[in-house]
């Protein structure tokens, strides 16, 4: 009995990670006899079914046709905002025979920039254990 507790809390444990999905989290879910996953968004999760949004509508599956389920989950950002700016000193060039029209004027330069990194793996949050119907 003991035994097959420990199992059971494992397994509760991993449909814990799936209750615990934030609404709108992209996720993968393989269902029983099937090749290809149902690619949508979490929706909500009861003890025994997982709701999902595909194309704004939703639909539930039954825990016990789920064979494997995979998140995408937020791993930090992926956009990353870069700024410079650089002063110009006009004292630290040289003007000999420069024309007073001509002589060099303070300013300012700058630029800034985004680049967008690339969306985090998908991580496998819950698999059904051998054995179970």
């Amino acid at each position: 009995m003991g035994l097959a507790s420990g199992a059971d809390v494992k397994t509760d444990d991993t449909w814990a990670k799936v209750k615990e999905l934030k609404s709108g989290t992209e996720i993968r879910v393989y269902k029983k006899g099937m090749a290809q996953p149902v690619l949508a968004k979490a929706g909500d999760a009861t003890d025994d079914k997982l709701i999902i949004i595909v194309k704004n509508s939703q639909s539930a599956i039954d825990k016990k046709d789920i064979d494997r389920i995979e998140a995408r989950l937020a791993g930090g950002k992926r956009t990353t905002m870069t700024s410079t700016s650089k002063s110009i000193d006009p004292t630290s060039q040289t003007t000999d025979g420069v024309r007073p029209e001509n002589y060099p004027r303070p300013g300012t330069s700058s630029s800034a920039g985004m680049s967008i990194g690339s969306k985090p793996d998908f991580e496998t949050i819950y698999q059904r254990r051998p054995g179970a119907k």
